[in-house]
């Protein structure tokens, strides 16, 4: 920890030193196929020498040395990344380090066929008010019965648009059922551009880019505009075929243990008001 008086980025920079160092202690050379110590009980502190680390990641034992001091230097992404392999590090330390690195720390993808049950049980708790979870292309992962009768039936899409920027931009009677489509349209999209600028390599993001450029001109228009922005509370009106006009107020929310699935809840407003 810190003692307060630091300046953000010398704290960041101890907190960081303190982290290898910690990490770099709880290791022993077998654990990195490196040859024991000739004389074994003959090393001063526990855990790997400063020069096995900096051997394993390609810098020098001094640039090692002084990232460990907290001084002022700058590692870059292969240094990060390297340093998180040679230091056995799993995914959430990885991206702990890459934070304290001052790196982009991007979530993991959650794998949601072995999480779906749990996950199917969370939207169904939150009836009677619509929820759906979506994965970090806005695919959607599951929603319950109240989104259903509200909004639409995700499992009649076929299974490679059935995504919340597919059905905003291309379902007629989504469109039509919306008093205020275009703002809506346009923060699902903003959202969308923002997660694709996380992870420019991914090719799912470029597909669906190019699907939709062809299939909506609002979506062409728009994405070449490079908006971006995260969600902001706001206030969906709908005009129900069945239920006559609704507003439902948006609720975003991200499992802690799943942080790139989101959950959009759908609370109508004259509920909330009468509580």
């Amino acid at each position: 920890m810190t003692n307060g008086r630091e300046t953000p980025q010398s704290a960041r920079r101890a907190e960081l030193a303190a982290f290898l160092r910690a990490r770099r202690a709880r290791l022993r050379p077998a654990d990195l196929g490196l040859p024991e110590d000739d004389q074994p009980g003959r090393r001063r502190t526990p855990g790997l020498r400063r020069e096995e680390v900096a051997r394993l990641c390609g810098v020098s034992v001094t640039w090692y040395t002084w990232l460990e001091q907290g001084r002022n230097i700058a590692a870059s992404e292969q240094v990060v990344d390297a340093l998180a392999r040679a230091l056995r590090l799993d995914p959430d330390e990885r991206r702990h380090l890459r934070g304290l690195a001052g790196l982009a720390t991007a979530p993991g993808e959650t794998s949601v066929g072995a999480v779906l049950p749990r996950l199917q049980r969370l939207v169904d708790a939150a009836a009677p008010n619509a929820a759906s979870i979506y994965d970090l292309h806005l695919d959607y992962v599951v929603w319950n019965t109240p989104y259903v009768r509200l909004r639409n039936d995700p499992a009649a899409l076929p299974d490679d648009r059935r995504n919340l920027l597919w059905m905003m931009f291309t379902d007629v009677e989504n469109r039509a059922r919306m008093v205020r489509w275009e703002p809506a349209a346009r923060a699902v999209l903003s959202q969308f551009r923002a997660a694709a600028g996380q992870r420019p390599g991914d090719p799912r993001f470029a597909i669906m880019v190019a699907a939709l450029t062809e299939a909506s001109a609002e979506f062409r228009q728009w994405w070449a505009e490079h908006p971006i922005r995260q969600f902001r509370p706001a206030t969906v009106e709908l005009e129900h075929p069945e239920m006559g006009r609704l507003e439902l107020e948006m609720f975003q929310l991200r499992p802690v243990e799943h942080a790139d699935l989101l959950m959009v809840l759908q609370v109508p407003v004259r509920d909330a008001a009468k509580t």
